[in-house]
């Protein structure tokens, strides 16, 4: 199957699940645990480490983007 013709597996949990049974008091644990199951997930439907890499960069800039707005935010008081 390609990349493209995504197929949630029946194998596993849907990631909403997974995301909000994640336990607010151990967000390290929570986070590794998504993410193992993402990369499963993820390879489980044919990604391989090129497009997981891909998808992690992506994550990355949207979080990198995600806090310059706060920067921002905290620079401009009155906004």
């Amino acid at each position: 199957m390609a990349p493209n013709d995504v197929r949630p597996s029946t194998e596993s949990a849907p990631m909403a699940t997974l995301v909000t049974q994640a336990s607010p008091g151990q967000p390290d644990r929570s986070l590794k645990i998504i993410a193992k199951s993402l990369f499963k997930e993820l390879k489980a439907n044919g990604y391989d480490s090129r497009h997981i890499v891909s998808l992690s960069t992506e994550l990355i800039s949207l979080v990198t983007s995600d806090l310059r707005g706060e920067d921002a935010s905290a620079s401009s008081p009155g906004l």
